[in-house]
Order: C-alpha cells, then sequence, then structure tokens
C-alpha cells in the first residue's frame, strides 16, 4: 500500500502552533481558501530537503502556487513573527541555532576568478553578441 508523501508532515499539535500566523497574515481579498497545512508542509518538504521548487512532488500542489504562498507569506513577515514566538516560548533551546542563507553574503573578491566580476561580464556578452551566422561580405577569399 502506498503512503501519500503529503499526509501527515506534520502533527496536528505543530499545525496548531502554525495556523494561527498563516490566519493573521492572510489578506482578505475574497479569494478562496487554500489548505494552508499542505502548503506549509510543502514548504518544509523543500527546505528539508533543498531541492528546486520544481522539483516539490504534485501531492503538495503546484509548485509554482506553494512558492507564490511561500512568498506571500514572506513578505508578508510570517517566517519572522513565527521565529519570534518561538523565541519567546522557550520552546526551542537556546542553544539551537538557524542560520537563513539569504542573509549570507561573500566578500565581493569571492565572486569569481582574476579579474573579478566585472571581466567575467564582459566576456560572457562578448560571446552573447557574437554572430551567430556570417554575412555574404565575410566570404570574400572564397569563390
Amino acid at each position: 500500500m502506498e503512503t501519500s508523501l503529503a499526509r501527515n508532515l506534520i502533527s496536528d499539535e505543530e499545525w496548531a502552533f502554525f495556523e494561527r500566523f498563516i490566519l493573521a497574515a492572510r489578506a482578505p481579498n475574497g479569494r478562496k481558501a487554500t489548505n494552508h497545512r499542505l502548503v506549509l508542509d510543502g514548504i518544509f518538504w523543500i527546505a528539508r530537503t533543498g531541492a528546486p521548487w520544481r522539483d516539490l512532488p504534485g501531492e503538495f500542489g503546484k509548485w509554482s502556487s506553494v512558492y507564490r504562498q511561500f512568498r506571500r507569506w514572506t513578505l508578508a513577515g510570517l517566517w519572522e513573527d513565527i521565529m519570534d514566538a518561538l523565541n519567546q516560548s522557550g520552546a526551542v533551546p537556546s542553544a539551537l541555532q538557524m542560520i537563513d542563507s539569504t542573509v549570507i553574503r561573500a566578500h565581493h573578491q569571492a565572486a569569481g576568478a582574476k579579474g573579478g566580476l566585472h571581466d567575467r561580464v564582459s566576456a560572457v556578452l562578448e560571446v552573447a553578441l557574437r554572430p551567430r551566422s556570417t554575412s555574404s561580405s565575410m566570404h570574400t577569399g572564397f569563390p
């Protein structure tokens, strides 16, 4: 018997915690409500696996819809609200740290090889702007 990937990924207790934040972040736009628990499961699946959004299993819904909802929640500050509540509740041990890769920056010299990013961009543009075919004026040396 095959079990669903999307079923029961987060417990009812966990969902009860997240649900209040999700409902508070919802914009009243008159649209039909989606299955927010399934969307949250899909987002957590992406976070756990590190897979690209397009590889999200169909059981979570259309990847683009899940990503759009993730983006809306991000812009609404949902994740910061959840982290603040977790920090204030003491439910998460203080020794547990989270690193969000979206705020990690490399030094500008780490951007590439000798010559830096400018030279690499120039080289890419040079290749991209090369003619894709030859004109008849370029064949002057041939009969």
